[in-house]
Parts: structure tokens; sequence; C-alpha cells
């Protein structure tokens, strides 16, 4: 029935992943001499039913990695820091590790997906952006969700993938979720707000100096209220929110891209001193800055 109706819809590689059946396949880390920042770590096609299943995205380790999930029967349910989504058939997860979220099964429930767990510095900012735009949960198209079969079954079927075949996979997956969210989405009726753009622009300028709401209402020649009631609307999140992810941003690229101590990634980044960069990116990220580094450059290698 479910192979039917895939053919249907024309997700003509669904079926293909659905014919193979159910399967996992946990690829060892893939090394060469030039590293590969997009890089599968596994994939799978798998039914739960009746049976406890419940992934805490702050238990499963240090080391980043991102997992997408796509719904193809039953329904899995997740929470995705505080915010409860249903995923139903059609409907794709895509969460970042470690993060406060947990995804389960009903007690009782059937849920039937196939999945991609990938790594890398560009999994990872790709991811992030996707997630900043439109959240854990996503609605793709037939045919985009046959792209994304395509990759699960691609890795699934390859007697021994080369990196560049675990990398080509993952990258084509991320591609497929990105031309989802940006690819063929219309350009604004209305641009951003010149006033907003410039309190944007002074955040991205000045991300290593105090940046309080009021001097960025200031520089929109807002009142405060005004300032943030359009700034939420338009962003999409608060400005001392919007100003705090800028900074762990750069304090993620700093630590992966540069030998600049902690405290010094403090000092560019506007943070007041290392201890308390550390215990905003453990409160938010879930790891300390050095287990960044080392496991975000582990996964690069």
């Amino acid at each position: 029935m479910l192979k039917k109706a895939c053919a249907n819809a024309g997700n003509f590689v669904l079926s293909q992943l659905l014919d193979h059946g159910h399967d996992i396949r946990a690829l060892t880390p893939l090394r060469s001499m030039a590293p590969l920042h997009c890089m599968a770590a596994g994939a799978g096609y798998e039914q739960r039913m009746n049976e406890v299943y419940s992934w805490d995205g702050l238990q499963r380790g240090t080391a980043p990695f991102l997992v997408m999930q796509h719904t193809t029967l039953g329904e899995g349910r997740l929470d995705f820091a505080g915010t409860l989504h249903r995923l139903t058939p059609g409907r794709t997860m895509l969460v970042t590790m470690p993060h406060a979220h947990r995804y389960w099964l009903e007690r009782g429930g059937r849920w039937e997906y196939f999945w991609l767990l990938l790594n890398g510095r560009e999994a990872l900012r790709l991811a992030r952006q996707i997630l900043d735009h439109s959240g854990p949960v996503l609605d793709l198209s037939p045919d985009e969700i046959d792209r994304l079969a395509a990759s699960c079954l691609s890795l699934l079927t390859a007697a021994e993938p080369s990196p560049g075949q675990a990398s080509s996979a993952a990258y084509a997956a991320m591609a497929t979720l990105h031309d989802s969210v940006f690819g063929s989405r219309p350009a604004p009726e209305r641009p951003l707000a010149p006033a907003l753009a410039r309190a944007l622009a002074h955040v991205e300028s000045h991300i290593a100096t105090p940046l309080p709401v009021e001097r960025l209402a200031t520089i929109a020649q807002m009142s405060r209220a005004h300032f943030v009631r359009s700034f939420t609307a338009a962003i999409g999140t608060a400005p001392a929110e919007y100003v705090l992810e800028k900074r762990l941003e750069r304090v993620e690229r700093l630590l992966l891209a540069t030998e600049l101590s902690v405290a010094e990634i403090a000092a560019a980044t506007g943070f007041s001193d290392g201890n308390y960069l550390a215990k905003v990116l453990r409160r938010r990220r879930g790891v300390a800055p050095l287990e960044f580094r080392a496991a975000g450059r582990r996964a690069g290698n």
C-alpha cells in the first residue's frame, strides 16, 4: 500500500528504498589526506512499534553531528527546545547534537522512517542556517523526498563507500534540505526595513563590543519597545537572543578555524571572559569550548 502510494506520488526512489527493506548501516570514520567537511556517518530505514524509543539531544556525546529523519508511516514526536512537533508521514526532522531536544515514539504507537547521520563543519553550518530559518520540521516536495531517499539508499547499498562517495551523499542530502528551504522560495515582498538592516549590520561589525538592546534601538532610531517588537516580528527572534546566537556562531568558527585561546575568543566575541563564554556554550550547546574544538576537528578529518 505504501509503495503504491509512493509510486502514485512520483516518489520512485523512495519506492526503491522501501523495496530494499529495513536496514541500518553505520559507516566507520572515513579519513583522507584532504579532509572533507560534510560526511555521512550512517543511514537507515527502520520501523518502531509498541516499544520504548526515545533520543535525548543532550545525552548523545559531545561530538557535534546532525540527524535528518523522514517519516513514511505512523507518527513520532519531537520536543525541540520546549516546542512540541508531530512527525507525521511526509515530514522531515532535522536536529543537531548536542542540543536541548528529544524525539520519541508514543507508547503503543508505530513510527516508520528513513534517516541519515552526518557530521563535519559544513554539514553543521548548513543545518544551523536551515534551523534558524525554518525550524526542525520540514515539508519537502515529492521530488525532494526522492532526492533525500536517494542519498539514504546509496549509503545502504554501496559496497564499500569511499570518503568521496560518503561525502557526496551527505552533500546531496544537505543540498536537498537547502533547496527546500531556500532554493525555491520567492524573494520577500518587502525587504528588511533600513532601520533594522542598520542594526543587523552593526551587530555583525561590532560583535566584540557590548550590544545592549538600547544601543541597537538607538542605531535603528526607534524607541526600545518599538525596536524589540519590530525586530522580533521581522527576524523571528528577540534582539538579545539574536546577538547571543551571533556571538556563539563566531565562537564556534574561531574554535574550529584558529588556535586562539578561549580567553582570546571571549574577547573577540563580546563575552566578559573565558569562564563566562564556557558557561554559556555549555548551557546552549551542551559542550565545553575545547571539547567542541577537538570534536569538530576530529569530525572534519
